[in-house]
Order: structure tokens, then C-alpha cells, then sequence
């Protein structure tokens, strides 16, 4: 009883005050405020100088990414693997099939055909890559055989509507001159503008001929010492040069040009221009019922058909930045249209 007596005094006497912690002073504690980040430094250089703690591998790459290298002491110096060698392919697309033009009536002269398989062939390799492989193209309206009306091509163009298709736009003027665009959709009247940036304009035109060298004089540098006197009498020749007619290439198959085969020359007397989308308008195309246009602005048609196809106009536009498509001008008298179809 007295042991425990003693026990409840011993707790019940008044416990002597707690004492303040020595670092709560202000001065101490501003003190170590700025030496802790110095003590901090030396102990980790201390860890890095000493040769007991070697550095741990997550260390090791955490330095080499660091200084710019991999180098790894136990493992030499890391080379990265080199780039894969890229060979370029053996496989080679297999050649186009050569064109079809279907759609001629056996009425139709070989001169009122304006589009020949040389002109067709440049053209198919500026259309979209899904079309080149189409092996026959479809005249759809052709002025010759439809009659001169510029509703009855919208409505001969309007039942290809829908299709994944292109169409193929040939005029030619009273000069022989052969010209024409590639239209995206087939031509209706809209109150907008249509089509996109597979559009483009395009022209033919006739190389002048390549006169005789036989009958040409010997050059400057040639010794003509003992050479007898000779004189050189010029032919009259075109004077529409490289304006000359499409039409007189236009030769029934069978028949020889100048003593070669058909078509061995005709392609080498062409030059084919192509004006393609510039992307600074959105005027590809534009059709009301009384004309036809392809290409504008700044006030300029690339390509313009009035309502009978009897007058067209062609100018330099933005929308494909090209060059008036016929030697007659800005304005000329169309002698005939046709509409061809590029699809399945």
C-alpha cells in the first residue's frame, strides 16, 4: 500500500517546464539556412572524389547522357547502329497500254478528227494516276457529228455526272491550231465555280519543217578552197510556221508522210504544252448556258466557248498562269469542239 501510496504522489507533482529546442533561435536558425546548401555541395563532391562508392549504373547513364557521350568503362565507347542502306527497287511499273479513242462514226472525215493518239498520249500522263490506266477514252460530243450547240454538249456530259472521271476538252480554230483543257467534272451550268486542282490547259502546236542541209552552203570554217561556186535558192514555205495545221497530220491509217510509216514522223512534228492548277484562284471552271468557261481572272478567260461554239476566247489568266492557247489572238473563230471521257 505504501509503494503505490508513493507511486501517486511521485506522479501528481508539477513537471518542470519543457525547454525551447536550441536551433529555435533566429540567429542560429538564418545561419544554417545558408550553410546547409554549402555543406549539401561538399558532401556530394566528398561522395564523387571518394574511391570507395564506385557510381551506380542508373549514375553512369545519367552522366554519359550529360556530358554528350556514351562512354561506359566497363564496356568501351557505344556506337550507335547505322542507318539502313536503301536500294532503290528493281520493280519497274509495267508500260501504259497504248490508247483507244472510241466514238468516231465511219462517217466522220479523217480532217473534222481532232483528237489524234499523239496529242492523247501527252495528255494522259498530266491526268491523275488513276485514270492513266484507262486504255479507251469515249468521245462524247464532237461538233462534227452532235451539231454546233452548247446544250447539247451539257446534256451529253450530264448522264457521266457522279463518275470518278475526267473530261477532255479539244477545240480547234480557222488557223489548224488544236488547243483545249482537262476538267475534273464533267461541264454543267452551275451559278459557282467548279473543279479542282487536277484541271489544266493545254495546246498543240506544228514544229516548223527542217529544211535540207544538202542544200545549205558549207560553214565558215570549211575549206572552200577548191570549191566551185554554187548559189542557194530559197523555197517559198508556210508562212504560219510553227502554226502549221494540225489537221494536215491528221492522215488516214495506211497511208505514208514524207516516206515513213504512219505515226513514225507525226509525233516528232508536235509540240505539247500544258498549262497546270497555279492555286492562285479557285476559277477552274464555270459554265452558264449561254458560255463555256475554263480559268480566270484579273477580268481574263483562260478558255471561253460562247453558246453556238462558233467564237472563243483564250488569255492569259491566274488560275494556270498560261499563254493565249490560239496564234489568232485573244479571240478566235472555233472550227471545232469535241468532249472526251477518261474512265471506266
Amino acid at each position: 500500500m505504501s509503494t503505490a501510496t508513493e507511486d501517486r504522489r511521485e506522479s501528481d507533482a508539477p513537471r518542470p517546464p519543457l525547454q525551447p529546442p536550441q536551433h529555435s533561435n533566429p540567429f542560429i536558425s538564418t545561419l544554417s539556412y545558408f550553410t546547409e546548401p554549402v555543406s549539401y555541395t561538399l558532401r556530394g563532391l566528398a561522395r564523387r572524389l571518394s574511391e570507395d562508392e564506385a557510381p551506380t549504373p542508373l549514375a553512369r547513364a545519367l552522366s554519359a547522357n550529360f556530358n554528350g557521350s556514351m562512354t561506359d568503362p566497363t564496356m568501351g565507347v557505344f556506337h550507335p547502329p547505322s542507318a539502313p542502306q536503301r536500294r532503290k527497287s528493281p520493280f519497274q511499273p509495267p508500260p501504259l497500254t497504248p490508247l483507244t479513242l472510241h466514238g468516231y462514226k465511219s462517217s466522220t472525215a479523217s480532217k473534222a478528227r481532232l483528237l489524234r493518239k499523239a496529242i492523247a498520249e501527252e495528255i494522259r500522263l498530266l491526268v491523275p494516276a488513276r485514270l492513266q490506266l484507262m486504255e479507251t477514252w469515249k468521245l462524247i460530243y464532237s461538233l462534227e457529228q452532235n451539231g454546233s450547240a452548247l446544250s447539247t454538249l451539257y446534256s451529253l456530259c450530264d448522264q457521266f455526272r457522279g463518275k470518278r472521271g475526267g473530261f477532255v476538252v479539244v477545240v480547234r480554230d480557222s488557223t489548224g491550231g488544236t488547243f483545249g483543257a482537262y476538267l475534273s467534272e464533267p461541264p454543267k451550268p452551275q451559278p459557282h465555280y467548279f473543279g479542282n486542282g487536277e484541271c489544266f490547259l493545254w495546246r498543240a502546236m506544228v514544229l516548223p519543217a527542217i529544211p535540207d542541209l544538202l542544200d545549205l552552203p558549207p560553214p565558215p570554217s570549211a575549206d572552200t578552197t577548191h570549191a566551185q561556186r554554187m548559189t542557194t535558192i530559197g523555197m517559198n514555205r508556210s508562212n504560219n510556221g510553227s502554226s502549221a495545221s494540225l489537221a494536215s497530220l491528221n492522215v488516214p491509217n495506211g497511208s505514208a508522210t514524207n516516206g515513213h510509216k504512219p505515226g513514225a514522223s507525226t509525233p516528232d512534228r508536235i509540240r505539247f504544252k500544258a498549262f497546270p492548277y497555279t492555286g492562285e484562284n479557285d476559277y477552274q471552271v464555270f459554265c452558264q448556258q449561254d458560255y463555256l468557261s475554263v480559268g480566270g481572272g484579273d477580268g481574263h478567260y483562260g478558255l471561253w466557248l460562247d453558246q453556238s461554239l462558233s467564237n472563243g476566247v483564250s488569255d492569259t489568266c491566274p488560275t494556270f498562269g498560261n499563254e493565249a492557247l490560239s496564234d489568232e489572238g485573244s479571240k478566235f473563230e472555233v472550227m471545232g469542239v469535241e468532249i472526251w471521257y477518261v474512265g471506266s
